[in-house]
Formats: C-alpha cells, sequence, structure tokens
C-alpha cells in the first residue's frame, strides 16, 4: 500500500530533522531529549542524587539524560506503556499510569520516600481533531500534577508537557497555587508548528 502524502512529508521531515541527525550522531534514543537538555541548561531541574520519576518515558532518552546526572547516589523510576529498553540506574514500570494498578505499583516500589522532580513528556495519541486531543492532553498533564502534589518532596519539582487550548489557563493557575515558580519552555527542539510547551515549576508549596 502506498504511503500517503501527509505520510511521506513527515517521514521526510523526521529524517531530515537536525535533532534527529543529532540524536543519531550523539547515541540518543530520540530527539526528544535535547527538550529535557535544554530546559536543564536553562533552569538546573536536574542534580545529582535526586529521586526522579519520569512518565512517559519511552523510548528512554530522558531517563537516559537524567540517570547520568543524578549518578550512582540518585535514583530514577521511570514509567511508560510502551516497553523501554534497560537504561543502567532506571527502574522501569510498564503501565497505563492513568490505571490504579501502575499507580499502585508505583507507590509500592518508592515506599513513601518523597521525589526530588517528577517528568513528564506524557502525550496522548494524536487523533488530529483538536476537541478530543486536547481535553486528553488536560486530563494527563492534571494526573501528573496531583501525583507530583502528592509526591514531591518541600520544594520539589515538576516538568511538565501542555498543550496550549482550551483547560491550559486553569492547569497553569493551579501550578501558580502549588508552587513557589512557575516558568514556560518552548525548546528549539520542540517543532515550530507544535502547540506543545512546557511547564517548569519548582518550590512545592508545603
Amino acid at each position: 500500500m502506498s504511503r500517503s502524502k501527509s505520510s511521506q512529508k513527515w517521514l521526510k521531515e523526521h529524517h531530515d530533522d537536525v535533532y534527529v541527525l543529532q540524536a543519531r550522531r550523539d547515541g540518543y534514543r530520540s530527539r526528544a531529549v535535547y527538550k529535557l537538555i535544554e530546559i536543564q541548561h536553562k533552569d538546573q531541574v536536574l542534580k545529582p542524587g535526586q529521586f526522579i520519576l519520569d512518565l512517559g518515558a519511552a523510548p528512554g532518552g530522558w531517563s537516559e539524560y537524567a540517570a547520568r546526572i543524578v549518578g550512582n547516589e540518585g535514583r530514577l523510576i521511570a514509567v511508560d506503556l510502551l516497553p523501554v529498553e534497560p537504561i543502567a540506574g532506571v527502574e522501569f514500570i510498564k503501565g497505563d499510569f492513568t490505571e490504579r494498578e501502575t499507580l499502585d505499583q508505583i507507590l509500592d516500589l518508592i515506599d513513601r520516600q518523597p521525589f526530588d522532580l517528577v517528568l513528564s513528556d506524557m502525550a496522548p495519541n494524536i487523533s488530529g481533531v483538536d476537541t478530543v486531543d486536547q481535553p486528553r492532553s488536560v486530563y494527563l498533564a492534571e494526573l501528573a500534577f496531583e501525583l507530583a502534589r502528592d509526591c514531591l518532596n518541600e520544594n520539589g519539582s515538576f516538568v511538565v508537557k501542555l498543550f496550549q487550548g482550551e483547560g491550559f489557563e486553569a492547569l497553569t493557575s493551579a501550578f501558580r497555587l502549588a508552587f513557589k515558580s512557575v516558568k514556560f519552555r518552548k525548546p528549539k527542539a520542540s517543532r515550530a508548528r507544535s502547540r506543545e510547551i512546557y511547564a517548569v515549576c519548582s518550590g512545592l508549596r508545603p
């Protein structure tokens, strides 16, 4: 079956993408890692020895990069529906974060130890219908926020992917109530046409 013009265009754009090419040269699993790298350079959210939760981790680029920084004294738990090839120093949970069973696995694994940082690069499967995709993306971000608020230590940090649209302002207002600082980043590796943006929240209020 021949590919549609839109899929051919996407494939060409993907293969010509400077960040895809850079990821291959640098040995990273995906181009998405450069989003976290830029956030790290600006906001220093990752530190040696941290305890981190990475939601929506597949294929593992964010976890791989974060694990290098937290080092042997740190700990990193990664979660995704999709399988992730093993990463040194990373504990992986394969499951749906929105289901209670997976959430219970996370809580059992942490054994009441609070996180220093929660990362969420989660996004719904895109249908192309904004009235469907936007509520799904807000729902995922809300769930990640609820977990971060419940499981971060005092002054902990939260980095989450958002999509600008309906529900964005209400959600980010909630972030500002929960955290002392909320900044927004549109990394260069984020495609210009995408409405994605990252909220970098730090200083969880007691």
